[in-house]
């Protein structure tokens, strides 16, 4: 991964009193990175960040307190709780299919100041939306959503895409509103190779806008990105933006990414339980409490950026090298996770140093597939 740069000391109080693996927020490094954020955008009402990466409602309170209030998601759990938040708007960036959908439809009865959205890729399961928005006498937006070359959802924007927003606008019981261009997979290291590759893949989405436009005289809203390619699409004119990572940022966009203007406002801790030989050291930091989908490495520790991961299992995290031989067995060490978003997830609460300098926990209340509803 690199030597990379970044805070460690405001959680180093906690070195005595730390139960491990644990998972800490800094709320003055999120707040400066929504800040940047907006700056980018250019104001508030551009965005509509993912809440994935933090699946937290007092972080999503904290962007209301800047002036936004519509965010992207990809769960139900996580549509409501932005619904028990207040949001005025949500898009559940994920197909319907189902059970999901009665689901969905109960979320949007149950909190009806939050303009709920969905997205669709396809003629049959819009219909099965469609079918049931009707019979509860409601209406649905819906967002077509693109596939800008991921290969994951979607549909590529040209003929079958203008066909099916041809089949959404006659379909009782939907609107559609808008095209959803996700281009996770641009993650160029180099900022004019990622903007080549990402206007190119854009282009598409913007021509269909046209076409929709010249030939129904209706304005498609377009929402783009996520967060590598989030300051490219807001240099363009009448697009929204979906960045997520962007609020507490990891040490694999940030040495991926060093154009992006981000700092890192989480970190993982986690203690010494073994110092079975001089340049070896076990950590509590397995697959159970750090983001395992790559490769190592997965977690940079800038006390000891040079220590390789050897063996990673479900509860154990052994790593070599000869800066093992300044720990002793009990010891902190903090770092940030290669992906913050899947790491959060493993957490049931995140210990958060508020600007005050006090400590609270909070809930990482979207972790769970269930709320209430």
């Amino acid at each position: 991964m690199g030597v990379i740069h970044f805070d460690i000391s405001w959680a180093k109080e906690l070195e005595e009193s730390l139960i491990t693996p644990a998972l800490l927020f800094n709320v003055a490094g999120i707040r400066r990175n929504l800040i940047r954020m907006i700056d980018l955008a250019g104001s508030p009402s551009r965005l509509m960040p993912h809440v994935k990466t933090h699946k937290c409602a007092e972080i999503i309170d904290l962007q209301m307190d800047l002036g936004l209030g519509r965010f992207k998601c990809s769960t139900i759990a996580e549509a409501e709780m932005l619904g028990a938040c207040g949001a005025s708007e949500v898009l559940l960036a994920y197909p319907l299919v189902g059970p999901a959908i009665h689901r969905f439809i109960n979320l949007i009865r149950h909190f009806p100041h939050t303009r709920f959205a969905a997205l669709v890729d396809q003629e049959k399961p819009a219909l099965h939306l469609s079918q049931a928005i009707v019979e509860t006498q409601m209406e649905l937006d819906v967002w077509i959503d693109i596939d800008s070359g991921m290969g994951r959802t979607g549909i590529q924007a040209g003929e079958k895409a203008w066909k099916l927003f041809q089949f959404l606008h006659q379909a009782p019981g939907i609107n559609p509103v808008g095209l959803h261009h996700y281009d996770g997979h641009l993650t160029q290291s180099e900022l004019a190779e990622r903007q080549a590759a990402c206007d190119l893949a854009f282009q598409p989405t913007l021509d269909l806008s046209r076409q929709i436009q010249t030939e129904t005289g209706l304005d498609m809203r377009i929402i783009a990105g996520g967060s590598p390619t989030f300051p490219i699409h807001a240099r363009r004119e009448n697009v929204e933006l979906s960045p997520g990572t962007t609020l507490l940022w990891d040490a694999g966009y940030t040495t991926k990414f060093p154009d992006l203007p981000f700092e890192i406002a989480a970190l993982v801790g986690t203690r010494v339980v073994s110092h079975p030989d001089w340049d070896r050291v076990c950590v509590d930091l397995g697959h159970k409490a750090i983001a395992s989908e790559n490769l190592p490495p997965r977690v940079f520790f800038p006390e000891a950026p040079n220590l390789r991961e050897a063996i990673h299992s479900e509860e154990h995290l052994a790593l070599v090298g000869p800066e093992a031989d300044q720990f002793e067995v009990g010891d902190l060490l903090l770092g940030s996770p290669r992906h913050i978003c899947p790491t959060v997830a493993l957490y049931q609460e995140a210990l958060v140093l508020l600007e005050d300098g006090s400590w609270d926990a909070w809930e990482i209340r979207a972790r769970d597939r269930r709320l209430t509803h």
